[in-house]
């Protein structure tokens, strides 16, 4: 059986509060979710090709370093 790996600051705890969040969650909380990730101008929400992923990530970890 193999160990479970965790991003940077991650651990199983972590993941089970954020599981039991969403799955906690009605619908009516989690677009209100949504809808509030859209209006944050902070940021921006983009639809991208699957392949294009792994690059888009690296490129936003060249820019955070």
């Amino acid at each position: 059986m193999s160990q479970n790996r965790f991003p940077p600051g991650w651990d199983e705890g972590r993941v089970r509060r954020v599981l039991a969040h969403y799955e906690g969650q009605t619908e009516a909380e989690a677009v209100a979710e949504d809808e509030t990730a859209f209006e944050d101008r902070t940021g921006t929400m983009m639809e991208v090709p699957r392949a294009l992923v792994p690059a888009i990530r690296e490129l936003l970890a060249k820019h955070q370093a």
